[in-house]
């Protein structure tokens, strides 16, 4: 069966584009063209991946985007004309799996939203749980524990712990954590690791973890 991607878009030059592309790689593609009917067709449709511009009609791309992680970790792949770097980072920090910085490539569209279906794929097939400490992961379900309760952990967060905890104490440099992460397509820069990263030192650290994560200054990350 066809992966499925909801494209939420104004513009109709990008939906032509974007949709013609991904459609010829085999997927099955849906538009919606507001905020609020795009929040309604994920909901009803619970496609694979959303694709979802900033600005839209009726509702923005961050308030489609804060609604849509209350109660989904459906993948998000986010595009924004704004240049300003604070604008790119609040769409990861609410919970974005990545972004595209319009005028995009096509063939980068359609390889960025492959890297982030592979990537859950991959994370899928049931391993044993790895526990370090009060931390647990266990990847067959993909749930996180702290001291045995479960972690509210978006689907990067889960990874980035995934692979901190394989070996607690080596240090992950940035490229090494987005390719195995986000992928080798993955172009975001290593300002995309930093802040799903600190996400994820705050939700640990507020479920009793402590400071689980060590910054290694111009290096990467460890689990301590």
């Amino acid at each position: 069966m066809a992966r499925t991607v909801l494209i939420v878009e104004d513009d109709p030059d990008v939906v032509r584009v974007a949709r013609a592309y991904l459609e010829r790689e085999g997927y099955a593609v849906s538009v919606e063209r507001d905020g609020e009917a795009g929040l309604l067709r994920a909901r009803a449709d619970r496609p694979d991946l959303v694709v979802l511009d900033w600005m839209l009609p009726h509702a923005s791309g961050i308030d489609v985007l804060r609604r849509l992680r209350q109660e989904s970790e459906v993948p998000v792949l986010f595009l924004t004309a704004r240049t300003d770097e604070a604008d790119r980072v609040l769409g990861l920090e609410l919970g974005a799996d990545d972004y595209l910085v319009k005028p995009f490539s096509p063939r980068e569209l359609v390889a960025r939203v492959g890297a982030i279906l592979r990537r859950g794929a991959s994370r899928s097939d049931a391993a044993e749980p790895v526990r370090h400490g009060p931390l647990e992961v266990d990847p067959g379900t993909r749930v996180a524990r702290v001291d045995g309760r479960v972690a509210d952990l978006t689907r990067i967060e889960f990874d980035l712990l995934a692979t901190l905890i394989a070996a607690p104490g080596r240090v992950f440099r940035r490229e090494e954590l987005i390719e195995r992460v986000w992928g080798v397509e993955h172009d975001g820069g290593d300002r995309v690791v930093d802040v799903h990263v600190s996400n994820l030192r705050q939700k640990l650290a507020a479920a009793g973890a402590g400071e689980s994560i060590r910054t290694v200054r111009g290096v990467g990350y460890a689990l301590r």
